[in-house]
């Protein structure tokens, strides 16, 4: 099949998360028939996105009771499907509501795409082709973990570990309760600090004898009361069949094991944005984030491709900023190909 014969899109969405689905729900009410490339829950891009792997969410407005992440993105897709957004499946684009008993399983993920020339060219890893007027990229970014199995049986269960502590650390279950923290980055002190409102004590885990981060955030760790350092230390194995009891760890100086109770342990290593299958055709920062001219805007370098959500941010990574940046897409994606005389 030659490019010609392929089906030509006006906006097609790449990822799932707060961000793809928001965008989904703005274009379709504006009649631009958006098709949305999901990801597999065993792939590269994480349909539903990291919210698939949260338990309970107690900071998105509109939900006083709290909500699963499954639970919400589960509303978001229904949202979405509601107004006639399209999904590839592996039998094709299939209407959103058609298939909201089988929400994440059969999804395409975006194999490549060629954004050398419009109409974009997008090809799914199930095989499903087609071209593009306008793309918008919200594929999001993956937490970085330790790799453990204990680590990623608690991290979905809900059983204490968790690898966002401004999403999670305010939850009941880790009050009061000794908490620690993998990391010696910025991001790391953020995520300590912010759990010492909650915790009686946090412990950062951090494996040479220095930190990474900027002095200044060095000097608040340290002269925190409430932050225990432990250099040269690293987790060998979290402990806990329902929920994490503690964890075992090495000193990497004198290979001395020991263990530690904890209530809770979040994981500051660094995120991975989900760009690969770009080929370096956007620009990027040295970490792999897209780079967007105008950082209050949603397009990129190339006319017609959008970003929205994590895979552009960096510092935020929060559902309800996500959305944000999906709405935002979604309207510039509209105002753009009125530009070009798309209808």
């Amino acid at each position: 099949m030659t490019n010609q014969d392929l089906p030509t899109e006006k906006v097609v969405i790449i990822g799932s998360g707060p961000a793809g689905w928001t965008a989904a729900i703005y274009a379709a009410r504006a009649s631009l028939d958006p098709l949305v490339f999901a990801g597999r829950s065993q792939g590269t891009l994480l349909a539903g996105g990291q919210l698939m792997l949260t338990t309970e969410v107690e900071n998105y407005p509109g939900f006083p009771d709290g909500v699963t992440g499954p639970e919400m993105m589960q509303k978001f897709f229904e949202q979405a499907a509601r107004f006639d957004t399209r999904v590839v499946t592996d039998d094709g684009p299939i209407a959103g509501k058609d298939i909201t008993g089988k929400l994440f399983s059969i999804f395409q993920d975006v194999k490549s795409v060629d954004l050398s020339k419009r109409p974009f060219h997008i090809v799914g890893d199930g095989g499903y082709e087609c071209l593009a007027e306008s793309v918008i990229i919200a594929t999001g970014a993956s937490a970085k973990w330790l790799g453990l199995e204990n680590e990623q049986r608690l991290a979905k269960s809900g059983g204490g570990v968790s690898a966002c502590a401004v999403c999670d650390g305010a939850l009941p279950m880790f009050r009061d309760s000794e908490l620690g923290v993998v990391g010696a980055g910025d991001t790391a002190v953020e995520e300590a600090m912010y759990l010492t409102k909650f915790a009686s004590k946090v412990h950062m885990f951090v494996r040479r004898d220095e930190m990474r981060a900027s002095k200044v955030m060095q000097e608040r760790a340290l002269a925190s009361d409430k932050i225990q350092m432990h250099w040269n230390t690293e987790v060998l194995d979290v402990l806990g069949d329902d929920k994490i009891t503690g964890v075992k760890l090495i000193n990497n100086q004198t290979n001395e094991e020991s263990e530690m109770a904890l209530g809770g342990l979040f994981m500051a290593i660094g995120h991975t944005p989900i760009t690969q299958f770009l080929d370096g055709q956007l620009k990027m920062d040295e970490t792999g984030y897209l780079v967007l001219p105008d950082p209050g805007r949603s397009m990129t370098e190339i006319e017609g491709v959008f970003a929205a959500g994590d895979v552009s941010d960096h510092i935020y990574r929060q559902a309800v900023t996500a959305a944000g940046m999906g709405c935002k897409a979604a309207i510039d994606a509209e105002r753009w190909l009125a530009e070009q005389g798309v209808e």
